[in-house]
């Protein structure tokens, strides 16, 4: 999540825009987004190799890991020197900040059954 609105984040690409694959794939051009001061619902889902970016209810960018456009956005990316970057992998998560105040709330991660 990030301002998207504030001249601060103006010149930000699509792929670091809140609920993109952040700076690999952007999202939805017309996501959801509530502007700063309110609060946004933010979920990602993976099951398998597929994952989901969901913004307040809407489904704003889905992909597969591991595709050609993954791949691509990687290797364009600055995590290009990261060979494990957008792999599936068990452990931690973590949450960062550009600098500006952060807040989250209500932060659940669950293990989904497989269909």
């Amino acid at each position: 999540m990030i301002d998207d609105d504030s001249p601060k984040w103006a010149s930000l690409h699509a792929e670091s825009k809140t609920a993109s694959f952040y700076e690999v794939l952007p999202p939805a051009a017309d996501r959801p987004l509530n502007p700063a001061g309110q609060w946004n619902r933010s979920r990602v889902v993976v099951r398998g190799q597929l994952v989901e970016h969901w913004l307040n209810e809407r489904l704003v960018l889905a992909y597969e890991l591991g595709s050609p456009a993954v791949k691509v956005g990687i290797a364009k990316s600055k995590f290009a020197k990261h060979p494990d970057f957008g792999q599936k992998l068990r452990g931690h998560i973590m949450l960062t900040d550009h600098g500006d105040a952060a807040e989250f709330r209500a932060i659940k991660l669950r293990e989904l059954s497989t269909p």
